[in-house]
């Protein structure tokens, strides 16, 4: 494919896109959910699932193509840019979740506290466009979101569609801000900054859910490449707490982000060749046995790469301080300018209320209930939320000896597979890292399990928020399960044969 097929292809896509939220992206006002018989039976019009299915056909098929024709990162940039532009002007798309943003936001401004109560108890203009099960549920946004989303509102006053202008151009500032960092960041890490900017930018999810559904994940992912940017490009103080100031916004955006914070210490402190992935060395070559021209020498052993050591445990002390003080001053003061304190903490225990496969621990709980007749949702959840917490020591402690930025990516992508709750847009949090570091000893261009992690998600939305998870819930859980069996099987086998031939 040409870059010229890609961009105009990728564009076209955007525009079928377009038009489904045209015909059927998520109202002002909540209907009858729209589920995938429904949809492609054609109650709500033929045209509405051939746009959907057109359009997420073409962006997934631009996407993944394009990364191997980029002329430049300047074209990455003006492609991205120009594919989200026709789906500005309609409702938004995948999710109702800006609905539930529009009233926290409307709380806030009020002088409510939308850490203490549901937005139904507070009157909201617009809770009749708000899904059912946020309408009681507390806000689980940090502090800085919150205050965003009530300038907003202030804006707009009792314009819903304002309103929604005024969270999309939030989140097309996150992206900014990823676009700034992105290539700084590939630098640092020695990757393409084109194929950097062209996998976050040009992503189908960030279309979609991002943009056009205007989720706060935007700020967050932005302001986390800006912070490990920072923090990378100089080490003196100054620069290294305004990186953790910078990430100490992206937390009080969303809680996920603290997972960064120890891998921006190792960057702070790692030698330049130590920010990459660890690199295997390339195989030689096959070649026939020949008669060796000295019989009487012995043979040679293969060289084994050094391993690179690791960052000494005393060395972190002070970027600890300077990246963890300013995260903790952001953090602190944009809590005290909410005027709610730490209560958006608590209101983290309630974004776990969704039950679905996608997220692997709850697709075990799912099937064992499905098997007995227990409820083990609840357990296989915590088992999921222990099993995080070893796997980011792990990853930390193996990035001391290389790969601290790759390896906030991967804490990342640890975070959402094993969170209680998986939702499509989630799957742009390691990405928006892994594309400008790479992932393990190669470039995230060729990782095709984060790619297809990535294409995967974008279909798992329908146009108005629906979600195939839902509809599928147990058949799902039992093929999540599976794979999770047959890849825990295949690793132990893995395991053995290295100790065996060690």
């Amino acid at each position: 494919m040409t870059p010229a097929v890609i961009r105009w292809g990728g564009f076209a896509g955007s525009i079928a896109t377009a038009a489904s939220a045209y015909l059927g992206g998520s109202g002002f006002v909540r209907v009858p959910s729209v589920n995938p018989i429904s949809l492609l039976s054609g109650q709500r019009g033929v045209l509405l699932p051939i746009c959907w299915v057109l359009g997420t056909a073409l962006l997934i098929a631009a996407w993944w193509w394009g990364r191997h024709v980029l002329p430049s990162t300047r074209w990455a940039l003006v492609t991205a840019g120009l594919w989200l532009v026709p789906v500005l002007p309609f409702l938004p798309l995948g999710s109702a979740d800006v609905y539930s943003y529009a009233c926290q936001g409307y709380v806030q401004h009020a002088g409510g506290d939308p850490y203490a109560t549901g937005v139904q108890e507070f009157g909201c203009p617009w809770l009749g466009s708000v899904a059912s099960s946020w309408r009681d549920s507390p806000a689980p946004y940090g502090p800085l979101f919150l205050l965003l989303a009530a300038q907003v509102v202030g804006f707009a006053g009792d314009s819903l569609a304002g309103v929604i202008a005024g969270l999309r151009l939030v989140a097309l500032a996150g992206l900014a801000l990823a676009a700034i960092g992105l290539p700084v960041l590939a630098r640092r890490a020695g990757a393409d900054p084109a194929k950097a900017v062209w996998l976050v930018l040009a992503c189908p999810l960030v279309l979609v859910h991002l943009v056009s559904g205007a989720h706060n994940d935007a700020l967050m992912v932005g302001l986390i490449v800006a912070g490990l940017a920072l923090v990378a490009s100089r080490r003196t103080p100054a620069w290294l707490a305004a990186g953790g100031v910078v990430l100490g916004l992206a937390v009080a955006v969303k809680a996920t982000a603290v997972v960064v914070l120890p891998f921006a210490v190792l960057v702070a402190v790692a030698p330049q060749a130590l920010l990459r992935p660890l690199q295997t060395p390339p195989q030689a070559p096959q070649t026939p046995p020949q008669t060796p021209q000295t019989p009487l020498r012995a043979p040679q052993a293969p060289q084994t790469p050094l391993r690179a050591p690791q960052v000494p445990l005393r060395a972190l002390w002070r970027p600890i301080a300077a990246i963890g003080g300013g995260a903790a001053l952001a953090t602190v003061v944009l809590s005290v300018l909410s005027g709610r304190g730490f209560g958006w903490v608590a209101g983290l225990l309630r974004s776990g209320d969704s039950v679905t496969w996608g997220s692997p621990s709850t697709a075990v709980g799912l099937t064992v209930e499905f098997l007995t007749g227990v409820d083990a949702v609840p357990v296989t959840r915590a088992i999921g939320v222990v099993l995080l917490a070893v796997i980011l020591v792990v990853l930390w402690w193996r990035a001391r000896a290389g790969g601290a930025l790759p390896g906030a990516g991967l804490a990342l992508a640890a975070t959402v597979l094993c969170a209680p709750v998986f939702h499509p847009w989630y799957a742009t949090w390691p990405l928006a890292v892994l594309a400008a570091t790479g992932t393990g000893s190669r470039p995230a261009a060729e990782s095709r399990w984060l790619l297809g992690l990535c294409a995967f998600a974008a279909t798992l939305t329908l146009p108005a928020g629906y979600n195939w998870a839902l509809y599928t819930r147990i058949p799902g859980a039992l093929v999540v399960t599976a794979a999770l069996l047959v890849l825990a099987v295949r690793q132990a086998r893995r395991l053995r044969h290295r100790k065996v031939f060690a």
